[in-house]
């Protein structure tokens, strides 16, 4: 699907829709405990959706309600299971480090730009101690043996995602284990989701010691909060003249992405921005530096390994705007300019479809918007929320 924006301002509140973090994280915990868990959820995601299809493989029963979700834990462990991520790099690299704590033979298939994204080093790691692991082709990986309790180690600054898989598998497997960061963690406030949730679910972790144990205990309810990443569009919006309100944002969250509020003030007054605890932030506050003052963006090298190369796709489309974009490994700069009309490949990248989108209400003319689907990953109602702000746009059907 194919979008065209026409020149206009957005206007109007709208509510944050729920966190495709602590989703995964809550369903997770939910799967493997005592009792049924209500999580409310009131909108879903494909990533979302992804994980809750690959924990009922597992054998657990997820059913969607009016208002989220609800858990039965799994009860029999299966002995053989096919997991389906679709393309969500969260489902994946939370999961296999599961299988190998649960000693199910799981068989992984991966979509989209998955199957080209890292796992190293947590793949060597997984295998270190008992699991082995292969490639039977591109899109599936394969996974069999069952992790032993012990001391585990695991580079920081690759993904966080390595470390929450690694912790819920470590709070399934019988016995103590720990484990080690090494060198500097990145992203560290969702690893502080993972253990908010795993606490949720009265598990006392920590790196130093963790002792496995199955069953976690549900508390019965549990809700997801609103999603600062997703909301960081329309803020973004607002900070380029767009009167738009996002409510249902939690002040105190644990999401790293809370900061889009501390950097959207930045990029006012600084032109160097560390994007190291930030990635998923970058395409749509390097949208806003075009507009206002212009910056460089510096830790940055982990956004060639997302859905799309991010360095690349932001440049490109900035580019296609009219902005002047310059970048190297772990750097992207962009100069300020006046935003023109133009067509943007989306590289079926959510992130760079929706900041294509608020950049375009900047834009002195049409903005075409190729592969505009792709929201879907994680905001399916985007476009619906970009209409009722007033975003007039014709779509069309390729």
């Amino acid at each position: 699907m194919d979008i065209t924006i026409y020149p206009g301002k957005l206007r109007g509140k709208i509510s944050a829709i729920p966190s495709k973090s602590q989703a995964h994280r809550y369903l997770i915990c939910a799967a493997f405990a005592d009792k049924p868990t209500d999580i409310v959820c009131p909108q879903t995601n494909q990533d979302i959706e992804a994980t809750a299809d690959c924990l009922n493989a597992l054998g657990a029963s997820i059913h969607r309600t009016e208002n989220g979700y609800y858990v039965l834990p799994v009860a029999n462990i299966p002995k053989v299971a096919t997991l389906d991520c679709r393309e969500s790099g969260s489902t994946l690299r939370f999961l296999l480090p599961i299988v190998g704590a649960l000693g199910v033979d799981a068989t992984f298939t991966l979509s989209g730009r998955l199957p080209q994204r890292p796992l190293s080093p947590l793949w060597e790691e997984l295998e270190r101690m008992g699991c082995r692991l292969s490639r039977p082709s591109k899109n599936t990986i394969f996974s069999t043996g069952r992790l032993l309790p012990g001391e585990y180690r695991i580079a920081g600054n690759i993904s966080s995602q390595y470390i929450t898989g690694l912790l819920f598998a470590l709070s399934l497997i019988p016995g103590k284990s720990s484990l080690q960061i090494v060198g500097t963690l990145e992203s560290a406030p969702y690893v502080d989701m993972t253990l908010q949730a795993l606490t949720a679910f009265g598990v006392n972790a920590n790196y130093e010691s963790i002792s496995g144990q199955f069953p976690f205990r549900s508390p019965g309810k549990v809700h997801v909060e609103g999603d600062w990443s997703n909301a960081a569009f329309f803020l973004a919006a607002k900070a380029l003249g767009n009167e738009v309100t996002v409510e249902g944002l939690c002040e105190d969250s644990l999401q790293g992405d809370r900061a889009v509020a501390y950097v959207l003030n930045q990029l006012l007054v600084n032109r160097t921005i560390n994007a190291q605890d930030i990635p998923d932030l970058v395409p749509i506050l390097a949208v806003v530096a075009g507009a206002k003052q212009g910056a460089t963006f510096t830790g940055v090298s982990r956004l060639r390994l997302k859905e799309s190369d991010r360095v690349a796709t932001v440049a490109a489309m900035l580019q296609n705007f009219g902005l002047g974009i310059s970048a190297t490994d772990n750097t992207l700069s962009v100069a300020p300019g006046r935003f023109r009309s133009c067509t943007v490949d989306s590289y079926l990248d959510h992130r760079i479809a929706m900041s294509a989108a608020i950049a375009a209400t900047v834009a002195d003319g049409p903005v075409t918007i190729k592969g505009a689907e792709c929201v879907s990953k994680s905001y399916p109602s985007f476009w619906e929320e970009y209409r009722k702000l007033g975003g007039n746009y014709e779509q069309y059907i390729r």
